[in-house]
């Protein structure tokens, strides 16, 4: 949608929010006739339209599946989407269960939000250890909620966030919509949509394989390099997995991971482990690149170009590649090299305070899901899809972008839910009709089965989730 922000009082149609984000990727029109959206607006206590935000992403993935598999196959199938199932993924780390008991712990003990000496607000991301030992640093106290509160209150809230995001700490300042949208990140955003696809270099056209038409899934022979931690793009890499990808994550040994997102979004990937700074592991890196179709990165802003595979250089080694970047701030604009997680992107561009309000509270409210991230993961592989489409006729090399804040600018421009937040909370006995047990290397899992209903190609995971480094770095046979 290109409603103006903040201005609709009733949530948009899910099928015109699918409709204006395939219009925007350039993918033919009549696959739009393929798809069947159920269900509606509220489906978890939120002000804002998370359920359409969720089933229009997840939706115009599977769509750019079925697509695919049409370009490949010359048939076409029906793809469904039910709102509820579609929420309920969004929420996939929040269910998940090894061997019937919780998982391993998300967060760490002081994240969160205090007020600071001003009286305004900051949120903390401290999961990564070096980001909690950082913030501790600067505050010069312990790892302790009270010491925390305590050390905040001697700092205003802006102040903080500028010094610790000049220490490469993940910190954020709650702004309300208006504050944000008078920042000059907002400005640099304004108007640019979720998702961005750019030819950045000459290739000549390279259709997928032809398909048998009684078998074969949507990206069957796709290769996909998958350089992303946390949930944004790690969903992206389990999407592209669900419909037939081989996807090989690289993570290395000296890199934080946090277990139960390693858990939920590992299914149907297989994972290596190289060291970047190593020669012998750089050049196995431009190995697999050099047999690839996608490469998806989530690293800090210009991390990977550092290390010689930054977009450009990886279409001049790759001609044709699709080139996949999550960002949390977005690739223009002031703000364009800050690090962030969707916790504290809800909390700077205004989505706390937003929905504070809306229940009559002072407190920052966040939204009931990771709405940005899983948002993000999914437009990031409707992405993918839509630049392997436009590579199979156009030829060239693609940029796919998308970042957090202008996920969270398409979220305000869905509307708002009158009396959204009267809407119940859904426990894990609620949505059990939506959950499946799979095994794994780390146990038996209970998930949130893939939302998206395709009528010849069910998408489903292949492999189980692993440990990390559990495979060697090389691709599997296309056949």
């Amino acid at each position: 949608m290109t409603a103006s922000l903040d201005t609709a009082t009733v949530p948009a149609a899910p099928a015109s929010v699918v409709s204006a984000l395939w219009q925007g990727a350039g993918l033919p029109a009549e696959t739009l006739d393929h798809l069947v959206l159920t269900g509606d607006e509220p489906v978890l206590p939120s002000s804002f339209a998370v359920g359409t935000a969720a089933q229009a992403s997840l939706a115009a993935s599977a769509l750019a599946a079925a697509a695919l598999w049409h370009q490949r196959t010359g048939r076409w199938q029906q793809v469904g989407v039910e709102m509820r199932h579609a929420i309920t993924e969004f929420r996939s780390e929040r269910y998940l269960r090894v061997d019937g008991g919780p998982a391993p712990e998300l967060w760490d003990k002081i994240a969160g939000v205090y007020r600071c000496g001003d009286g305004r607000w900051v949120r903390l991301h401290t999961n990564f250890p070096h980001h909690r030992d950082g913030v501790l640093r600067l505050l010069g106290c312990a790892h302790d909620k009270a010491a925390v509160q305590a050390a905040l209150g001697k700092w205003e809230a802006e102040a903080f966030e500028a010094t610790a995001s000049d220490a490469g700490l993940v910190v954020a300042a709650m702004r309300s919509f208006d504050e944000w949208d008078r920042h000059p990140q907002a400005e640099a955003l304004r108007g640019l949509p979720p998702v961005t696809l750019e030819r950045i270099g000459e290739a000549p056209p390279q259709p997928l394989p032809a398909l048998p038409s009684a078998e074969g899934r949507p990206l069957s022979g796709v290769r996909v390099l998958d350089f992303t931690r946390i949930i944004a793009g790690p969903v992206a890499g389990r999407t592209l997995a669900a419909h037939g990808a081989d996807v090989l994550m690289v993570t290395a040994a000296h890199l934080p991971a946090i277990a139960p997102l390693v858990i939920d979004t590992g299914r149907g990937k297989r994972n290596c482990e190289l060291d970047l700074r190593d020669p012998d592991d750089k050049r196995t890196l431009h190995k697999l690149l050099h047999g690839a179709d996608v490469m998806l990165q989530g690293y800090r802003p210009g991390g990977l170009a550092e290390l010689g595979v930054g977009p450009e250089a990886a279409a001049r080694a790759r001609p044709g590649i699709i080139y996949v970047s999550l960002s949390a701030y977005g690739h223009v604009g002031p703000w364009s090299g800050k690090r962030g997680f969707d916790s504290l992107v809800q909390t700077a561009t205004g989505f706390n305070h937003a929905e504070a309000q809306a229940a009559g509270d002072d407190v920052p409210r966040p939204l009931p899901a990771q709405v940005l991230d899983h948002a993000a993961g999914y437009l990031l592989a409707f992405g993918a899809m839509a630049a392997l489409h436009r590579r199979a006729t156009e030829g060239g090399s693609w940029l796919v972008r998308v970042s957090l804040a202008q996920v969270g600018q398409w979220l305000r421009g869905l509307g708002r839910v009158p009396d959204g937040l009267q809407a119940p909370e859904q426990k894990i006995d609620d949505v059990a009709d939506l959950l499946e047990v799979l095994p794994s290397g780390f146990g038996m899992l209970t998930v949130v089965r893939h939302a998206a209903q395709l009528s010849e190609t069910p998408a489903h995971w292949a492999l189980p989730s692993e440990p990390l480094g559990t495979h060697a770095p090389e691709w599997l046979p296309r056949g």
